[in-house]
C-alpha cells in the first residue's frame, strides 16, 4: 500500500475539517514529487481579480507565480536573496476567504509551507522512499521545521482572483485530484485567495542548518541512512 505523505494528511485534515472551505498550501506541486507545476489549471481561468476584470490587473509577482511557481517569484529582482512562500484558500464564500486571508499570520501558518517545502527537497533527493533513506530524521526533521518560529518571516501581499471552470474541462485539477467534466451549460465559479511571504535566504538557511544538526532520533540510523543524511545537509539547499 503507498505511503501517504505528511503534507497531503495536512490537506485531508484540513479539508474535513473545514469542508466548505478548502485551504491548499502550495510551495510546490502535489502533482507529483519531482517538478514544480506552476500556473492555475487549465480546467480554469481567471475573470476578475483584486485588480479589475481578466488578468489585466494582477500584480507581477502573481503572473510570476502563474508561470513559474515560487521559483517565478524568487527570480524577479524584488525578491533577489529571499524565499518565498504562497498560502492559499479557494472557494465560493468570499467573506469568509476574506477572513481568513486577513486572520493569516506568518508567525501562525507559515511553519507548515516551510516545512513541505522541507519535505518536497527531501522527497527528491531520496532514491527510495523518504523514511527508508533516512530513517527517523526525515519525520523528524518534518516535524521540527513545522513547529519552529521564523520570526524574519514577512506577510508581504495578499490578492484574490475569481476564476471559472473552461466548459469541456476535465482531467485533473491543479492540486494533482481527478474532477469530473461539468456540463458545458454549467456555470462554476469560485473565488482564490493568495497570499505572498517571503523571508531572507541566510536567516532561514541558518535556521534549518541548526535543526539538522540538532535532530535526534529514538532508533539510530543505518550506515546507509548515515551516508544518506550526512549528503542531504551538505547540499540541501541546492533546488530548494
Amino acid at each position: 500500500m503507498p505511503r501517504i505523505p505528511f503534507w497531503l494528511l495536512a490537506i485531508l485534515f484540513t479539508a474535513c475539517a473545514a469542508p466548505q472551505s478548502k485551504v491548499i498550501f502550495l510551495p510546490d506541486s502535489v502533482q507529483d514529487n519531482v517538478q514544480e507545476q506552476p500556473g492555475l489549471s487549465v480546467s480554469w481561468e481567471i475573470i476578475e481579480s483584486q485588480g479589475g476584470s481578466g488578468e489585466a490587473g494582477i500584480p507581477v509577482w502573481l503572473r510570476s507565480y502563474l508561470d513559474g511557481g515560487v521559483r517565478g517569484i524568487e527570480s524577479l529582482e524584488a525578491y533577489n536573496g529571499k524565499y518565498v512562500f504562497v498560502g492559499k484558500n479557494r472557494g465560493d464564500n468570499f467573506n469568509a476567504l476574506q477572513q481568513w486571508a486577513q486572520g493569516f499570520t506568518a508567525a501562525q501558518d507559515l511553519p507548515r509551507l516551510i516545512g513541505q517545502r522541507v519535505e518536497q527537497r527531501l522527497v527528491n533527493s531520496a532514491a527510495l522512499y523518504p523514511d527508508d533513506e533516512y530513517g527517523e530524521y526525515f519525520s523528524s526533521m518534518i516535524k521540527k521545521v513545522s513547529d519552529g518560529e521564523y520570526p524574519a518571516a514577512v506577510k508581504e501581499q495578499i490578492f484574490w482572483v475569481k476564476q471559472k471552470r473552461i466548459p469541456g474541462s476535465g482531467g485533473e485539477d491543479e492540486d494533482g485530484f481527478e474532477i469530473d467534466t461539468p456540463p458545458e451549460d454549467t456555470d462554476l465559479e469560485r473565488y482564490e485567495f493568495l497570499i505572498l511571504l517571503s523571508m531572507d535566504k541566510e536567516i532561514l538557511q541558518t535556521t534549518i542548518q541548526n535543526i539538522m544538526a540538532n535532530i535526534k532520533t529514538g532508533a539510530a540510523p543505518t550506515k546507509e541512512q548515515t551516508a544518506a543524511i550526512s549528503k542531504i545537509r551538505q547540499n540541501f539547499f541546492e533546488g530548494f
